[in-house]
Parts: structure tokens; sequence; C-alpha cells
């Protein structure tokens, strides 16, 4: 006996059409959670954040500096190996870095600032 020849099969597909545009639109703003906007989000590393966006790279050597110091991919990702086997695999880390994305992209202005402006090969630091 088959399970699947006794059983009832049950679909339920739902979609959502509006037919008026504006009615969407009241509809759409109506329906934010309450909980989500009357707590204001506080982000305390925002001004660090903003001054590490500001920070302007024009001068060769403090480029290079700055793809030395930040590295292309994070060091702490490792595959953990015993006699030729991956035991297990450790994750990237570096995303749990609040200033992630920031010091990424500080370190890509550098890269395009040596590439771009003063003609260098950048792959060593790739």
């Amino acid at each position: 006996m088959k399970v699947f020849e006794n059983t009832t099969k049950k679909i339920f597909l739902a979609s959502w059409v509006s037919l008026n545009q504006a009615q969407a639109s009241e509809a759409h703003v109506d329906e934010q959670p309450h909980h989500l906007s009357s707590q204001p989000k506080r982000d305390f590393l925002k001004p660090l954040r903003q001054w590490i966006d500001s920070i302007q790279v024009y001068d060769r050597q403090f480029a290079h500096r700055l793809c030395k110091f930040i590295p292309a991919h994070c060091p702490f990702e490792r595959d953990v190996k015993f006699f030729s086997k991956t035991l297990f695999h450790i994750p990237p880390m570096c995303k749990l870095n609040p200033l992630y994305n920031e010091l990424v992209s500080l370190r890509f202005r550098a890269l395009c600032y040596l590439a771009d402006e003063c003609g260098e090969d950048v792959t060593q630091y790739c």
C-alpha cells in the first residue's frame, strides 16, 4: 500500500492582485508593523561609518598602505584537514564586523586610485 495513493491532495495557491493603484498604495502604507515604526533605530556607529566613507584616497603611498592593511579576503576562513580529509570548515567571520562594508569600499577606492590615477598593476593585492 502506498501512502500517496490514500491521501488527498490539498493545494492552496494565493495571489494578490490590485486593480486600483490608489487603493494599493494606501493599503501598503497602512500595513506597516507598529512595533517597527514606533521605535527609532539607533546606529551608534553611524559617525564612524560616515568618517570612513569620507576618507579620500589622494596619495599613492596612502593607497598602498590601505591595500596592505585591509585584507582582500577573510583571514579567519579555514578548512581544518586531517590526513587530506576535511574535518570542518570555519566560515568567514569578517561579515560580523559592523564596519565591513565601509572598509571594503575604502579598499576598493584605494585600488581604483592606484589602477586609474597612478596606472599601477594592482594584481598583487588581489
